[in-house]
């Protein structure tokens, strides 16, 4: 790298979580450890955002998702590239190729299991050849789930001497606003397995994302309506199981099997009682049906559900947090628990400084040894990732006794 380089370009800075993210680095890097810039398709809405942040001596780079020469000349400008522009299944392709072919190391905000396998079939092999290391999932899917169970999974080896081999997540409490962002991704992976019915499959495959020579073939549980006795009330789906256990098993593939062959991991919402299990799994389930029938979705397209540059106030993102518990064993029966917490509302509060935390992770922690190719926060960032997120992003990682 260049010394002249940037550290970091986050792209699609006026978009409304990149608005949050460029906020808060400015405030995070203002002693200029990090040198970063902002990049989006439209010079009036950068200059725009620019000017109502104060961003002196930011500067501004004109890219769009669709122009591939633009982003190769962007990603000749920087170390790591910030994306948020999605869906990304419909606007990330470019992107990615461009940071794998060029070096460049990247990462995102993306929970959609079914674009993540296209890039890493399409593009692994570049990253790998020219050193960008790619790492999806960095916010609210899939950073808490994955680097908490890192984090369990640490300290069940250095206390029992063998890891955990169940794990399994309890959303104990999150409270935040749903955004247009996150419902254009969810709609339009719906709309691709309406009618494909091998990606239909593919999202069934709790391993979808491990490297094809994985040795996993341990069923995973399915998550119903029951009451946990580990934990002590009862439980519900958790809509986002989907993307963060797939995560998870890849952080597993990646570290050698170091979680096990036989591990098994899942996720749930713990409820008030078994009413509030059946009204959060039915709610979910009607959601799902309506956005996979045409007339229904575009009902709540049209008027029910928030659009994309829609999403919660500056009040409901402070007022907002999270609360995770992880519940471990080892395969000799011994227990062990952690706690992760976010002081922000989980989508949009927690996951910019979470994104941000790891875009500077990738830029300045990552020692030069490490090959590129596909990465996922555990077992690239791990440790150092935690350590930030602690002291700069509002989040603990907490052993429970």
């Amino acid at each position: 790298m260049t010394d002249n380089k940037l550290d970091i370009i986050v792209f699609g800075a006026t978009s409304f979580v990149g608005q949050i993210i460029t906020r808060y680095m400015h405030e995070q890097f203002a002693d200029g450890s990090i040198k970063w810039a902002i990049a989006g398709r439209s010079p009036s809405k950068l200059q725009s955002l620019s000017d109502t942040i104060g961003l002196a001596g930011v500067e501004q780079i004109l890219a769009n998702a669709s122009d591939e020469t633009a982003l190769k000349q962007m990603c000749d400008r920087t170390k790591v590239v910030m994306s948020t522009v999605g869906p990304y299944a419909l606007y990330g392709d470019l992107l990615v190729k461009a940071c794998a072919t060029t070096g460049t190391h990247y990462c995102d905000l993306t929970g959609e299991p079914q674009w993540i396998r296209k890039m890493q079939s399409r593009h692994e092999a570049d990253a790998e050849r020219s050193g960008a290391r790619i790492v999806h999932c960095c916010g609210f899917d899939s950073i808490p789930s994955d680097l908490g169970v890192h984090f369990l999974q640490k300290h069940s080896v250095q206390r029992f001497g063998q890891a955990c081999n169940t794990i399994d997540m309890r959303v104990v409490s999150m409270k935040g606003g749903a955004s247009g962002g996150t419902i254009a991704s969810m709609i339009n992976m719906v709309k691709e397995a309406v009618s494909d019915a091998e990606l239909r499959r593919e999202l069934k495959d709790p391993y979808s994302l491990c490297p094809p020579s994985h040795p996993f073939a341990v069923p995973q549980k399915e998550v119903k309506i029951e009451y946990d006795k580990a934990y002590g009330g009862w439980i519900a789906p958790f809509i986002m199981a989907g993307i963060n256990t797939r995560v998870v098993h890849r952080s597993n593939a990646l570290s050698g099997n170091g979680y096990g062959t036989d591990f098994r991991y899942e996720e749930a919402v713990a409820t008030k009682g078994k009413g509030m299990a059946r009204a959060t799994t039915w709610g979910a389930n009607a959601l799902m049906v309506g956005l996979a029938v045409p007339p229904v979705r575009w009902l709540l397209e049209t008027v029910v559900l928030p659009k994309p540059g829609e999403g919660p106030s500056e009040k409901a993102q402070r007022e907002g947090g999270f609360e995770l518990m992880f519940l471990g064993s080892t395969p000799k029966g011994d227990t062990l628990r952690c706690r992760v917490t976010g002081d922000r509302d989980p989508g949009y509060g927690s996951t910019a400084k979470m994104l941000s935390q790891a875009a500077a992770c990738l830029a300045k922690d990552v020692p030069d040894k490490v090959p590129g190719g596909f990465w996922t926060p555990a077992t690239i960032l791990g440790d150092r990732l935690i350590d930030r997120l602690e002291a700069n992003a509002g989040l603990t990682f907490e052993l429970l006794s």
